[in-house]
């Protein structure tokens, strides 16, 4: 049976598998890794059965850890985080942070929705800021509006993962290992990470078969594990590729990729207005978005990017829709300009997929992508690369039939 996106109901049928969990290392050096993952490990009673013959393979040896989770890398150590030492200053400055975040959500997010409409500014203020890693996945879960579709959906995930196969299996499979590889979660082959993401994949793919599978949606589902259970990111998955809240991003995913020709070039427009040296230098060497933008807009920067980065984006991302893709990419390309506008073709393709550390702090990225306005100015592209591809805009159609009913 097929699926039907609509805002109160959903009809289902899915596969036959359910995770199985197992104990992981769960402390990092500096301190516990990301509340989701211990929630989630913490867990294991309620599987019900291995999800195929599979048995998992050893452990992987003891080595450091991130504050994330991540192997600590020999030569560079902050490519997965920062790693030096909090200060007791700093400590406590966290923690009042969280008060303030927990009295803002109120106990399971019971305040949230009120709070966002007495006070949108401070919610959107504080979520650039960033939020408290141990709330998170609750907060991603309140501003994606998964959190509804799961309370509206009671059971449909389990049975997602009873009914029917998926032609999607074999890649799925194929794919797992290549999805956060160095993540501690993510590395026991067929371990507890492998078989969750192997779940919610398999049952998106069957929920929406016109999408199925396609290799950067395990980027999305991988991070969503990370602070949040299969469920809950299932729900989380469907809320971003149907639309429950922004613009569906199934088109990203879907034969063709056509909302990806779109961004790219929405993206490219918006380059070459704000920074008209570097476009011109860029057309000259002949490098369009398509070498080195595709991955951000597919997975949200959260395929190479540092992730403390990535998570910083992602809860904007969550809040205020693709437009920050377009910001932090543009603001990438700003910091870097002086140095682009010089290079010929091969070091440009190099440097635009190597960014400098010093762009990659979220401190530094994420307030110069913030000062960018885009927002009118994509609705126009968008409008334009329709009218070049032979569409209609929503909007536009909207306003034509508003005119014949006159």
């Amino acid at each position: 049976m097929g699926f039907i996106f609509q805002p109160n109901w959903f009809m289902f049928s899915s596969s036959s598998d359910l995770r199985l969990v197992s104990a992981l290392p769960c402390q990092g050096e500096l301190g516990p890794l990301p509340c989701g993952i211990l929630k989630f490990l913490s867990n294991s009673s309620m599987e019900k059965k291995k999800i195929d013959e599979y048995e998992p393979g050893p452990l992987p040896s003891p080595r450091p850890l991130d504050r994330f989770g991540f192997l600590k890398q020999e030569v560079n150590n902050s490519s997965h985080g920062l790693t030096k030492g909090r200060s007791a200053y700093e400590f406590e400055r966290e923690e009042r942070r969280v008060r303030k975040w927990r009295k803002m959500i109120g106990v399971g997010g019971s305040d949230w929705k009120h709070y966002v409409r007495r006070k949108p500014h401070v919610v959107k203020r504080r979520i650039r800021k960033g939020i408290p890693d141990c709330l998170r996945g609750l907060v991603w879960q309140l501003i994606s509006g998964s959190r509804d579709l799961l309370l509206m959906n009671p059971g449909v995930y389990e049975q997602l993962l009873i009914y029917e196969t998926s032609a999607s299996e074999l890649d799925i499979i194929r794919d797992i290992s290549r999805t956060f590889p160095s993540h501690v979660f993510f590395q026991q082959r067929h371990g507890p990470g492998q078989r969750s993401l192997y779940n919610v994949l398999k049952a998106y793919s069957v929920y929406d078969r016109d999408v199925g599978y396609v290799q950067g949606m395990g980027f999305l589902a991988g991070l969503l594990l990370l602070y949040m259970s299969e469920e809950d990111a299932f729900w989380l998955l469907v809320a971003l590729l149907k639309g429950a809240v922004h613009a569906p991003m199934e088109g990203l995913y879907q034969v063709g990729l056509p909302l990806v020709q779109q961004y790219l070039f929405q993206f490219d427009c918006l380059m070459k207005e704000h920074m008209p040296k570097l476009g011109e230098h860029f057309t000259q060497e002949i490098i369009n978005p398509s070498m080195y933008a595709s991955q951000w807009f597919i997975t949200v920067f959260s395929y190479s990017f540092p992730f403390h980065l990535a998570l910083r984006i992602w809860d904007v991302f969550l809040y205020e829709g693709v437009k920050i893709v377009f910001k932090v990419g543009l603001a990438l390309l700003k910091y870097c300009h002086d140095d682009l506008v010089k290079l010929p073709f091969e070091k440009l393709v190099h440097a635009l997929r190597n960014f400098p550390e010093g762009a990659m702090d979220p401190d530094t990225v994420l307030p110069m992508a913030n000062s960018i306005k885009v927002s009118r100015r994509l609705e126009e592209l968008k409008q334009e690369y329709d009218k070049k591809n032979g569409k209609r805009s929503h909007s536009t159609e909207i306003n034509r039939n508003q005119e014949e009913l006159q």
